[in-house]
């Protein structure tokens, strides 16, 4: 990655922009494979920040709290 990602935000927005230029040709071919690479990186670490995330809120929900019926709402 160019820059170093540290929030689930920052690899969100980095991808956003690799995605819209990606769609309006604004890479050269040398770069492409490149920003491919960033954004393949970029989705690993968002993947892993939600499931550390689901695990932690997991551990720190109640057993008996039914999150379907939360999520109904």
């Amino acid at each position: 990655m160019t820059k170093e990602i540290e929030t689930y935000s920052q690899a969100e927005e980095r991808l956003e922009q690799i995605v819209s230029k990606m769609e309006s040709n604004e890479y050269e071919i040398d770069e492409l494979t490149d920003r491919v690479k960033e954004a393949l990186a970029l989705i690993s670490f968002c993947k892993n920040t939600l499931t550390q995330t689901d695990k932690a809120l997991e551990k720190l929900l109640p057993e008996t709290v039914d999150m379907d019926s939360i999520c109904d709402e």
